[in-house]
Protein backbone atom coordinates (compact mmCIF):
# COMPACT_ATOMS: atom_id res chain seq x y z
CA UNK A 1 0.00 0.00 0.00
CA UNK A 2 1.26 3.47 -0.92
CA UNK A 3 1.67 5.50 2.28
CA UNK A 4 0.03 8.89 1.86
CA UNK A 5 0.76 11.82 4.15
CA UNK A 6 -2.94 11.99 5.02
CA UNK A 7 -3.60 8.25 4.96
CA UNK A 8 -3.14 7.21 8.60
CA UNK A 9 -6.77 6.13 9.05
CA UNK A 10 -7.04 4.36 5.69
CA UNK A 11 -6.66 0.60 5.23
CA UNK A 12 -6.94 0.41 1.44
CA UNK A 13 -5.15 2.18 -1.36
CA UNK A 14 -6.82 4.13 -4.18
CA UNK A 15 -7.40 2.52 -7.55
CA UNK A 16 -4.96 3.71 -10.27
CA UNK A 17 -7.87 5.12 -12.28
CA UNK A 18 -9.05 7.15 -9.29
CA UNK A 19 -5.54 8.42 -8.64
CA UNK A 20 -5.13 9.57 -12.21
CA UNK A 21 -8.60 11.14 -12.27
CA UNK A 22 -8.38 13.03 -8.99
CA UNK A 23 -4.73 13.99 -8.70
CA UNK A 24 -3.82 17.53 -9.68
CA UNK A 25 -0.03 17.45 -9.90
CA UNK A 26 -0.30 17.25 -13.69
CA UNK A 27 -1.23 20.93 -13.70
CA UNK A 28 -0.81 22.44 -10.24
CA UNK A 29 2.98 22.00 -10.42
CA UNK A 30 2.82 25.55 -11.77
CA UNK A 31 2.15 26.69 -8.20
CA UNK A 32 5.39 25.21 -6.85
CA UNK A 33 7.29 28.47 -6.36
CA UNK A 34 4.25 30.13 -4.80
CA UNK A 35 3.75 27.13 -2.52
CA UNK A 36 7.36 27.32 -1.36
CA UNK A 37 7.15 31.09 -0.82
CA UNK A 38 4.02 30.64 1.26
CA UNK A 39 5.63 27.84 3.27
CA UNK A 40 8.71 29.93 4.02
CA UNK A 41 6.51 32.77 5.30
CA UNK A 42 4.42 30.34 7.33
CA UNK A 43 7.37 28.61 8.99
CA UNK A 44 9.00 31.99 9.69
CA UNK A 45 5.86 32.99 11.58
CA UNK A 46 5.77 29.67 13.43
CA UNK A 47 9.24 30.39 14.81
CA UNK A 48 8.44 34.01 15.67
CA UNK A 49 5.38 32.90 17.65
CA UNK A 50 7.48 30.13 19.29
CA UNK A 51 5.23 27.37 17.97
CA UNK A 52 8.41 25.75 16.65
CA UNK A 53 12.02 26.57 17.42
CA UNK A 54 14.13 29.01 15.45
CA UNK A 55 16.55 26.24 14.50
CA UNK A 56 13.70 24.04 13.22
CA UNK A 57 12.36 26.94 11.20
CA UNK A 58 15.75 27.66 9.65
CA UNK A 59 16.29 23.99 8.82
CA UNK A 60 12.94 23.87 7.04
CA UNK A 61 13.59 27.15 5.19
CA UNK A 62 16.99 25.90 4.01
CA UNK A 63 15.37 22.65 2.90
CA UNK A 64 12.63 24.45 0.99
CA UNK A 65 15.24 26.60 -0.74
CA UNK A 66 17.11 23.49 -1.85
CA UNK A 67 13.89 21.87 -3.04
CA UNK A 68 13.16 24.93 -5.16
CA UNK A 69 16.64 24.91 -6.65
CA UNK A 70 16.54 21.18 -7.41
CA UNK A 71 13.11 21.44 -9.00
CA UNK A 72 14.37 24.30 -11.15
CA UNK A 73 17.47 22.36 -12.23
CA UNK A 74 15.52 19.17 -12.95
CA UNK A 75 17.25 17.18 -10.22
CA UNK A 76 13.86 16.72 -8.54
CA UNK A 77 10.63 15.90 -10.34
CA UNK A 78 7.05 15.59 -9.25
CA UNK A 79 5.34 12.28 -8.57
CA UNK A 80 1.74 11.40 -9.44
CA UNK A 81 1.54 9.27 -6.30
CA UNK A 82 1.98 12.39 -4.17
CA UNK A 83 -1.33 13.73 -5.48
CA UNK A 84 -0.71 17.49 -5.65
CA UNK A 85 2.00 20.12 -5.55
CA UNK A 86 1.73 20.52 -1.76
CA UNK A 87 2.26 16.85 -1.00
CA UNK A 88 5.07 16.63 -3.53
CA UNK A 89 6.96 19.51 -1.97
CA UNK A 90 6.43 18.24 1.55
CA UNK A 91 7.77 14.80 0.59
CA UNK A 92 10.77 16.34 -1.18
CA UNK A 93 11.38 18.50 1.87
CA UNK A 94 11.37 15.36 4.01
CA UNK A 95 14.09 13.95 1.77
CA UNK A 96 16.14 17.08 2.44
CA UNK A 97 15.68 17.58 6.18
CA UNK A 98 14.08 14.45 7.62
CA UNK A 99 11.21 14.30 10.11
CA UNK A 100 11.37 17.97 11.03
CA UNK A 101 9.69 18.57 7.67
CA UNK A 102 6.47 17.39 9.32
CA UNK A 103 6.42 20.52 11.46
CA UNK A 104 5.90 22.70 8.40
CA UNK A 105 2.24 21.80 8.25
CA UNK A 106 1.58 22.87 11.85
CA UNK A 107 -1.40 25.25 12.11
CA UNK A 108 -2.40 25.04 8.46
CA UNK A 109 -4.41 22.86 6.08
CA UNK A 110 -4.09 22.16 2.41
CA UNK A 111 -7.33 24.13 2.11
CA UNK A 112 -5.85 27.46 3.21
CA UNK A 113 -2.50 26.50 1.68
CA UNK A 114 -3.87 26.10 -1.84
CA UNK A 115 -5.99 29.23 -1.46
CA UNK A 116 -2.81 31.11 -0.56
CA UNK A 117 -0.95 29.69 -3.56
CA UNK A 118 -3.76 30.76 -5.86
CA UNK A 119 -3.79 34.28 -4.46
CA UNK A 120 -0.04 34.57 -4.99
CA UNK A 121 -0.29 33.16 -8.52
CA UNK A 122 -3.20 35.40 -9.55
CA UNK A 123 -1.52 38.48 -8.09
CA UNK A 124 1.55 37.72 -10.20
CA UNK A 125 -0.63 37.32 -13.30
CA UNK A 126 -2.39 40.64 -12.70
CA UNK A 127 1.00 42.35 -12.76
CA UNK A 128 2.24 40.43 -15.81
CA UNK A 129 -0.90 40.98 -17.87
CA UNK A 130 -1.04 44.68 -16.97
CA UNK A 131 2.53 45.06 -18.25
CA UNK A 132 1.70 43.36 -21.56
CA UNK A 133 -1.39 45.55 -21.97
CA UNK A 134 0.69 48.64 -21.32
CA UNK A 135 3.06 47.58 -24.11
CA UNK A 136 0.15 47.05 -26.50
CA UNK A 137 -1.31 50.44 -25.65
CA UNK A 138 2.05 52.07 -26.31
CA UNK A 139 2.14 50.37 -29.72
CA UNK A 140 -1.36 51.59 -30.58
CA UNK A 141 -0.43 55.10 -29.50
CA UNK A 142 2.78 55.07 -31.55
CA UNK A 143 0.98 53.94 -34.72
CA UNK A 144 -1.78 56.48 -34.11
CA UNK A 145 0.78 59.29 -33.87
CA UNK A 146 2.43 58.18 -37.11
CA UNK A 147 -0.86 58.21 -39.04
CA UNK A 148 -2.52 61.43 -37.91
CA UNK A 149 -3.37 62.48 -41.48
CA UNK A 150 -4.76 59.13 -42.69
CA UNK A 151 -8.52 59.07 -43.30
CA UNK A 152 -10.68 55.97 -43.63
CA UNK A 153 -14.42 55.29 -43.52
CA UNK A 154 -15.95 54.82 -40.11
CA UNK A 155 -18.60 52.10 -40.11
CA UNK A 156 -21.90 51.31 -38.48
CA UNK A 157 -23.63 48.02 -39.29
CA UNK A 158 -20.46 47.32 -41.35
CA UNK A 159 -21.68 49.97 -43.80
CA UNK A 160 -19.64 53.09 -44.55
CA UNK A 161 -20.97 55.80 -42.27
CA UNK A 162 -18.72 58.84 -41.76
CA UNK A 163 -15.04 59.47 -42.48
CA UNK A 164 -12.69 59.40 -39.50
CA UNK A 165 -8.97 59.43 -38.85
CA UNK A 166 -7.25 56.05 -38.74
CA UNK A 167 -5.58 57.29 -35.56
CA UNK A 168 -8.99 57.92 -34.03
CA UNK A 169 -9.99 54.34 -34.80
CA UNK A 170 -6.86 52.88 -33.22
CA UNK A 171 -7.25 55.03 -30.12
CA UNK A 172 -10.71 53.58 -29.55
CA UNK A 173 -8.95 50.30 -28.78
CA UNK A 174 -6.37 52.12 -26.67
CA UNK A 175 -9.15 53.24 -24.34
CA UNK A 176 -10.74 49.79 -24.26
CA UNK A 177 -7.44 48.36 -23.08
CA UNK A 178 -7.04 51.24 -20.64
CA UNK A 179 -10.30 50.18 -18.99
CA UNK A 180 -9.01 46.61 -18.93
CA UNK A 181 -5.79 47.74 -17.28
CA UNK A 182 -7.82 49.71 -14.75
CA UNK A 183 -9.90 46.61 -14.01
CA UNK A 184 -6.73 44.58 -13.42
CA UNK A 185 -5.45 47.18 -11.00
CA UNK A 186 -8.78 47.37 -9.20
CA UNK A 187 -9.22 43.60 -8.95
CA UNK A 188 -5.65 43.14 -7.73
CA UNK A 189 -6.60 45.08 -4.59
CA UNK A 190 -9.39 42.60 -3.80
CA UNK A 191 -7.11 39.66 -4.54
CA UNK A 192 -4.40 40.91 -2.22
CA UNK A 193 -5.61 39.34 1.04
CA UNK A 194 -4.13 36.27 2.69
CA UNK A 195 -6.29 33.25 3.54
CA UNK A 196 -3.51 31.43 5.39
CA UNK A 197 -4.33 30.65 9.01
CA UNK A 198 -7.94 29.74 8.24
CA UNK A 199 -6.97 26.08 8.55
CA UNK A 200 -9.38 23.62 7.00
CA UNK A 201 -12.32 25.95 7.71
CA UNK A 202 -12.42 26.94 11.41
CA UNK A 203 -9.04 28.46 12.21
CA UNK A 204 -6.51 26.86 14.54
CA UNK A 205 -5.80 26.43 18.24
CA UNK A 206 -2.15 27.48 17.77
CA UNK A 207 -1.25 31.11 18.64
CA UNK A 208 -0.44 32.06 15.05
CA UNK A 209 -0.02 35.57 13.68
CA UNK A 210 -1.90 35.68 10.40
CA UNK A 211 -1.09 39.32 9.79
CA UNK A 212 2.63 38.61 10.07
CA UNK A 213 2.40 36.01 7.28
CA UNK A 214 0.43 38.49 5.18
CA UNK A 215 3.10 41.11 5.80
CA UNK A 216 5.90 38.74 4.80
CA UNK A 217 4.08 37.94 1.55
CA UNK A 218 3.22 41.60 0.87
CA UNK A 219 -0.52 41.16 1.21
CA UNK A 220 -2.69 44.12 2.15
CA UNK A 221 -4.39 42.15 4.91
CA UNK A 222 -6.10 38.87 5.81
CA UNK A 223 -9.54 37.38 5.32
CA UNK A 224 -11.81 38.22 8.24
CA UNK A 225 -13.69 34.90 8.11
CA UNK A 226 -12.02 31.49 8.01
CA UNK A 227 -14.87 29.85 6.08
CA UNK A 228 -14.76 32.55 3.43
CA UNK A 229 -10.97 32.36 3.29
CA UNK A 230 -10.85 28.74 2.12
CA UNK A 231 -13.98 28.72 -0.03
CA UNK A 232 -13.59 32.02 -1.87
CA UNK A 233 -12.67 31.86 -5.52
CA UNK A 234 -14.11 35.23 -6.48
CA UNK A 235 -10.62 36.44 -7.24
CA UNK A 236 -10.16 33.69 -9.83
CA UNK A 237 -13.57 34.42 -11.35
CA UNK A 238 -12.67 38.10 -11.51
CA UNK A 239 -9.39 37.39 -13.28
CA UNK A 240 -11.21 35.13 -15.74
CA UNK A 241 -13.86 37.81 -16.27
CA UNK A 242 -11.33 40.57 -16.97
CA UNK A 243 -9.42 38.21 -19.26
CA UNK A 244 -12.65 37.54 -21.14
CA UNK A 245 -13.18 41.26 -21.66
CA UNK A 246 -9.59 41.65 -22.87
CA UNK A 247 -10.02 38.78 -25.30
CA UNK A 248 -13.33 40.24 -26.51
CA UNK A 249 -11.58 43.55 -27.25
CA UNK A 250 -8.72 41.75 -28.97
CA UNK A 251 -11.18 39.69 -31.00
CA UNK A 252 -12.98 42.80 -32.25
CA UNK A 253 -9.68 44.30 -33.34
CA UNK A 254 -8.72 41.00 -34.97
CA UNK A 255 -11.97 40.97 -36.92
CA UNK A 256 -11.18 44.42 -38.30
CA UNK A 257 -7.61 43.41 -39.14
CA UNK A 258 -8.95 40.38 -40.99
CA UNK A 259 -11.40 42.53 -42.95
CA UNK A 260 -8.95 45.36 -43.62
CA UNK A 261 -6.29 43.00 -44.95
CA UNK A 262 -8.69 41.25 -47.32
CA UNK A 263 -8.76 41.90 -51.07
CA UNK A 264 -12.16 43.54 -50.70
CA UNK A 265 -10.81 46.23 -48.36
CA UNK A 266 -7.00 46.39 -48.92
CA UNK A 267 -6.74 49.01 -46.16
CA UNK A 268 -3.70 47.35 -44.59
CA UNK A 269 -1.09 44.74 -45.35
CA UNK A 270 0.10 42.42 -42.63
CA UNK A 271 3.79 41.67 -42.27
CA UNK A 272 4.77 38.21 -43.49
CA UNK A 273 5.71 37.29 -39.91
CA UNK A 274 2.06 37.63 -38.90
CA UNK A 275 0.62 35.91 -41.97
CA UNK A 276 0.51 32.38 -43.32
CA UNK A 277 0.09 30.84 -46.75
CA UNK A 278 -2.00 28.11 -48.27
CA UNK A 279 -0.88 24.55 -48.92
CA UNK A 280 -2.68 24.57 -52.27
CA UNK A 281 -3.19 28.21 -53.33
CA UNK A 282 0.19 29.92 -53.84
CA UNK A 283 -1.26 33.44 -53.92
CA UNK A 284 -2.85 33.30 -50.46
CA UNK A 285 -1.71 35.43 -47.53
CA UNK A 286 -3.93 34.66 -44.57
CA UNK A 287 -4.37 36.58 -41.31
CA UNK A 288 -4.17 33.31 -39.40
CA UNK A 289 -2.83 34.74 -36.16
CA UNK A 290 -5.64 37.27 -35.96
CA UNK A 291 -8.11 34.49 -36.69
CA UNK A 292 -6.59 32.31 -33.98
CA UNK A 293 -6.87 35.05 -31.35
CA UNK A 294 -10.48 35.54 -32.43
CA UNK A 295 -11.04 31.79 -32.09
CA UNK A 296 -9.32 31.44 -28.72
CA UNK A 297 -11.60 34.11 -27.29
CA UNK A 298 -14.34 31.50 -27.01
CA UNK A 299 -11.94 29.25 -25.13
CA UNK A 300 -11.39 31.92 -22.47
CA UNK A 301 -15.12 32.65 -22.24
CA UNK A 302 -15.63 28.92 -21.67
CA UNK A 303 -13.21 28.83 -18.75
CA UNK A 304 -15.10 31.68 -17.08
CA UNK A 305 -18.47 30.03 -17.51
CA UNK A 306 -17.05 26.67 -16.42
CA UNK A 307 -15.74 28.09 -13.15
CA UNK A 308 -18.95 29.97 -12.41
CA UNK A 309 -20.91 26.78 -12.99
CA UNK A 310 -18.57 24.80 -10.73
CA UNK A 311 -18.92 27.28 -7.88
CA UNK A 312 -22.64 28.02 -8.08
CA UNK A 313 -23.84 25.05 -6.01
CA UNK A 314 -21.01 24.55 -3.53
CA UNK A 315 -21.78 24.60 0.20
CA UNK A 316 -19.19 26.06 2.57
CA UNK A 317 -16.38 25.44 2.94
CA UNK A 318 -13.82 23.64 0.74
CA UNK A 319 -14.97 20.98 -1.72
CA UNK A 320 -12.92 18.91 -4.16
CA UNK A 321 -14.84 20.59 -6.99
CA UNK A 322 -12.67 23.62 -6.36
CA UNK A 323 -9.71 21.79 -7.84
CA UNK A 324 -11.37 22.73 -11.12
CA UNK A 325 -10.37 26.37 -10.62
CA UNK A 326 -6.83 25.74 -11.86
CA UNK A 327 -6.64 24.21 -15.34
CA UNK A 328 -8.92 26.82 -16.87
CA UNK A 329 -7.03 29.60 -15.11
CA UNK A 330 -3.64 28.35 -16.25
CA UNK A 331 -4.90 28.05 -19.83
CA UNK A 332 -6.46 31.53 -19.70
CA UNK A 333 -3.19 33.02 -18.46
CA UNK A 334 -1.27 31.42 -21.31
CA UNK A 335 -3.89 32.36 -23.90
CA UNK A 336 -4.51 35.98 -22.97
CA UNK A 337 -0.86 36.89 -22.38
CA UNK A 338 0.10 35.36 -25.71
CA UNK A 339 -2.74 37.10 -27.53
CA UNK A 340 -1.87 40.54 -26.14
CA UNK A 341 1.80 40.16 -27.08
CA UNK A 342 1.02 38.85 -30.58
CA UNK A 343 -1.40 41.72 -31.17
CA UNK A 344 1.29 44.24 -30.29
CA UNK A 345 3.64 42.75 -32.87
CA UNK A 346 0.92 42.53 -35.49
CA UNK A 347 -0.05 46.19 -35.10
CA UNK A 348 3.52 47.50 -34.98
CA UNK A 349 4.51 45.80 -38.26
CA UNK A 350 1.45 46.29 -40.48
CA UNK A 351 1.52 48.62 -43.50
CA UNK A 352 -1.21 51.23 -43.98
CA UNK A 353 -2.63 51.75 -47.50
CA UNK A 354 -3.73 55.34 -46.96
CA UNK A 355 -4.77 56.03 -50.57
CA UNK A 356 -7.19 53.10 -50.59
CA UNK A 357 -8.59 54.18 -47.23
CA UNK A 358 -9.13 57.73 -48.48
CA UNK A 359 -10.83 56.60 -51.71
CA UNK A 360 -13.19 54.42 -49.67
CA UNK A 361 -13.99 57.36 -47.38
CA UNK A 362 -14.93 59.45 -50.43
CA UNK A 363 -17.47 56.91 -51.62
CA UNK A 364 -20.92 55.81 -50.50
CA UNK A 365 -22.04 59.26 -49.35
CA UNK A 366 -20.13 59.29 -46.08
CA UNK A 367 -20.38 63.10 -46.21
CA UNK A 368 -24.21 63.07 -46.28
CA UNK A 369 -24.52 64.01 -42.62
CA UNK A 370 -22.43 67.12 -43.32
CA UNK A 371 -24.77 68.11 -46.14
CA UNK A 372 -27.72 67.86 -43.74
CA UNK A 373 -25.76 69.75 -41.08
CA UNK A 374 -24.98 72.50 -43.64
CA UNK A 375 -28.60 73.50 -44.12
CA UNK A 376 -29.59 72.69 -40.52
CA UNK A 377 -26.97 75.17 -39.34
CA UNK A 378 -28.86 77.82 -41.34
CA UNK A 379 -32.00 77.32 -39.31
CA UNK A 380 -33.77 74.37 -40.96
CA UNK A 381 -34.93 71.69 -38.49
CA UNK A 382 -32.53 68.77 -38.75
CA UNK A 383 -35.29 66.27 -39.55
CA UNK A 384 -36.21 68.27 -42.65
CA UNK A 385 -32.54 68.65 -43.56
CA UNK A 386 -32.15 64.87 -43.16
CA UNK A 387 -35.09 64.21 -45.50
CA UNK A 388 -33.82 66.63 -48.16
CA UNK A 389 -30.35 65.07 -48.08
CA UNK A 390 -31.77 61.53 -48.22
CA UNK A 391 -33.64 62.42 -51.41
CA UNK A 392 -30.46 63.88 -52.93
CA UNK A 393 -28.63 60.65 -52.02
CA UNK A 394 -31.33 58.69 -53.85
CA UNK A 395 -30.86 60.90 -56.92
CA UNK A 396 -27.09 60.35 -56.88
CA UNK A 397 -27.52 56.60 -56.38
CA UNK A 398 -29.70 56.40 -59.47
CA UNK A 399 -27.15 58.39 -61.51
CA UNK A 400 -24.07 56.70 -60.09
CA UNK A 401 -22.55 59.98 -58.92
CA UNK A 402 -21.53 61.63 -55.64
CA UNK A 403 -23.30 64.43 -53.76
CA UNK A 404 -20.56 66.88 -54.68
CA UNK A 405 -21.20 66.10 -58.39
CA UNK A 406 -24.64 67.74 -58.19
CA UNK A 407 -24.76 71.31 -59.49
CA UNK A 408 -25.64 74.16 -57.15
CA UNK A 409 -28.79 74.71 -59.24
CA UNK A 410 -29.92 71.15 -58.52
CA UNK A 411 -29.08 71.56 -54.87
CA UNK A 412 -31.03 74.82 -54.58
CA UNK A 413 -34.02 73.10 -56.14
CA UNK A 414 -33.95 70.85 -53.10
CA UNK A 415 -33.33 73.73 -50.67
CA UNK A 416 -32.62 77.41 -51.19
CA UNK A 417 -30.25 77.23 -48.22
CA UNK A 418 -27.57 75.58 -50.37
CA UNK A 419 -24.84 77.75 -51.92
CA UNK A 420 -21.39 77.32 -53.46
CA UNK A 421 -19.73 76.82 -50.07
CA UNK A 422 -21.40 73.41 -49.79
CA UNK A 423 -18.65 71.91 -51.95
CA UNK A 424 -15.95 72.82 -49.43
CA UNK A 425 -18.12 71.40 -46.67
CA UNK A 426 -18.44 68.09 -48.51
CA UNK A 427 -14.70 67.51 -48.97
CA UNK A 428 -13.82 64.47 -46.89
CA UNK A 429 -10.84 66.23 -45.30
CA UNK A 430 -13.12 69.03 -44.12
CA UNK A 431 -15.77 66.57 -42.96
CA UNK A 432 -13.13 65.14 -40.63
CA UNK A 433 -11.49 68.40 -39.57
CA UNK A 434 -14.76 70.03 -38.47
CA UNK A 435 -15.46 67.35 -35.86
CA UNK A 436 -13.60 69.16 -33.12
CA UNK A 437 -15.87 68.21 -30.22
CA UNK A 438 -14.05 66.55 -27.32
CA UNK A 439 -13.37 62.95 -28.26
CA UNK A 440 -14.10 63.67 -31.92
CA UNK A 441 -12.14 62.68 -35.00
CA UNK A 442 -10.69 66.06 -36.06
CA UNK A 443 -6.90 66.11 -35.99
CA UNK A 444 -6.95 68.73 -33.23
CA UNK A 445 -9.28 66.59 -31.10
CA UNK A 446 -7.23 63.45 -31.76
CA UNK A 447 -4.04 65.31 -30.84
CA UNK A 448 -5.67 66.23 -27.53
CA UNK A 449 -6.70 62.61 -27.10
CA UNK A 450 -3.13 61.48 -27.72
CA UNK A 451 -1.91 63.72 -24.91
CA UNK A 452 -4.49 62.17 -22.60
CA UNK A 453 -3.39 58.72 -23.73
CA UNK A 454 0.23 59.53 -22.97
CA UNK A 455 -0.79 60.65 -19.50
CA UNK A 456 -2.78 57.45 -18.99
CA UNK A 457 0.29 55.35 -19.74
CA UNK A 458 2.20 57.03 -16.93
CA UNK A 459 -0.44 56.09 -14.34
CA UNK A 460 0.43 53.00 -12.33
Amino acid sequence: MNKRLWGGAFTADSLPLLEEYSNSIQFDWQLANHDIAGSIAHVTMLAETKIISQSESQTIINGLTRVKEKLSSGEYSFSLSDEDVHMNIERLLHQEVGDVAGKLHTARSRNDQVALDMHLYVREQYDSLATHLLDLQQTLLTIAEKNLSVILPGYTHLQRAQPILFSHHLLAYFWMFERDRSRLKDARVRNNFSPLGAGALAGTTFPIDRKRVAELLQFKGVYENSLDAVSDRDFVVEFQSISSLIMMHLSRLCEEIILWSSGEFRFIKLHDTYSTGSSIMPQKKNADHAELIRGKTGRVFGHLLGLLTTLKGLPLAYNKDMQEDKEGLFDTVKTVNGAVQIMGGMISTLSVNSSVMLKAAQEDFSNATDMADFIAAKGLPFRQAHEITAKLVAVCSSRGCRLEDLSVVELREASVLFDESIYEALKVENVVSRRTSFGGTAASAVAEQIELARAALTRK
